[in-house]
């Protein structure tokens, strides 16, 4: 019986440390997570702003084909 209650405390003691370890280990992988998490938002800000960047020059890009086509019409006549 003594062997018994000593292996479930040797047992018990074992477990309470592998937890505090553990926790210091979720504490790391929740910072790292985090850190994760903000570089995933300054890209999303980042690729936002390169569409609209985008968006602005395929639009000038349009009205300036659409000038272009309007002289090259004006010398054929």
């Amino acid at each position: 019986m003594k062997k018994f209650a000593v292996v479930l405390g040797a047992a018990a003691l074992g477990a309470s440390l592998l937890a505090g370890c553990q926790t210091a280990g979720l504490d790391q992988l929740n910072a790292k997570v985090d850190a994760i998490a903000a570089d995933v938002d300054a890209l999303k800000t980042q690729q936002s702003k390169l569409a609209n960047d985008v968006a602005f020059v395929k639009s000038d890009a349009a009205r300036a084909n659409e000038r272009l086509d309007n002289l090259a019409r004006r010398y054929k006549k």
